[in-house]
């Protein structure tokens, strides 16, 4: 496969606290590669420095081999959905789609048919013109996902993205961003702590731990040969636990 990105000894100090120990990685083209860890193991930190809103304090990344590290956001082609939604509260629905848009002179005359395309792919044509206050979670995190879109970043990154989300909505996005990521063959980084999450959607895996790589492979041989100890707890038991969880709310046959 081609490489889309690549880390390389990346590390990342707060004051005496080493937040990122050195970790390296790849991510190739049309990868849904998901960062799994608990909270405060470095995996946001990761991705903050990937899109450019944090400077790392030492080592590189290179997207399509060209080095990318000290490139503005607005340069670097990826596009991030946050945990929180970020939409404006006093714009619709169309509005929020349509605003990057508008910024972009090569897109500005076509920036309401693009917008509006858009929101029929995430299937809310029908609340185009409300704001997203009078929206569901879940409707919110569609809209957010499809302000992302409309730039058409070859590398989507996603922060906790159902974090706040019901049961029900949760399985209708995670079919949504699969079916967003088959549609545009897009290239998805995505965190999450949640191990189920984490496992139904990704070609691979990143456990993570304390600011470093514990395991990077794919969600079976994970499952087949745990690389340690903290791969084995965090991981393997927890998932069997969400699924022991799971299966007491099966109808009976």
């Amino acid at each position: 496969m081609e490489k889309k990105l690549a880390v390389q000894d990346l590390f990342m100090r707060f004051g005496d606290k080493t937040v990122l120990d050195h970790l390296s990685f790849d991510v190739q083209k049309g990868e849904f590669l998901s960062l799994l860890g608990p909270s405060g193991c470095g995996k946001t930190t990761i991705l903050r420095i990937l899109v450019g809103l944090q400077a790392p304090t030492s080592g590189k990344i290179f997207k399509d081999d060209q080095e990318i590290t000290g490139l503005a956001p607005d340069k670097r082609g990826m596009g991030i959905v946050f945990q929180n939604y970020a939409l404006f509260q006093n714009m619709t629905v169309l509005g929020n789609v349509e605003y990057a848009l508008k910024l972009r002179k090569d897109l500005k005359p076509r920036s309401r048919e693009i917008a509006l395309q858009l929101i029929e792919q995430v299937g809310l044509t029908e609340h185009k013109d409300k704001k997203p206050g009078r929206l569901s979670g879940g409707q919110q995190q569609r809209v957010a996902i499809a302000r992302t879109l409309a730039l058409n970043p070859d590398i989507l990154l996603f922060d906790e993205p159902m974090s706040a989300l019901d049961v029900a909505n949760r399985l209708t996005l995670r079919d949504e961003i699969k079916r967003i990521q088959r549609e545009y063959h897009s290239t998805i980084l995505y965190i999450t702590h949640d191990q189920e999450e984490a496992f139904a959607l990704s070609d691979r895996i990143m456990v993570m731990g304390n600011g470093r790589i514990h395991q990077l492979d794919t969600p079976q041989n994970i499952i087949d040969h745990p690389a340690d100890e903290y791969v084995e707890e965090f991981v393997i038991r927890n998932l069997n636990k969400k699924i022991e969880s799971l299966m007491k709310y099966r109808k009976p046959e």
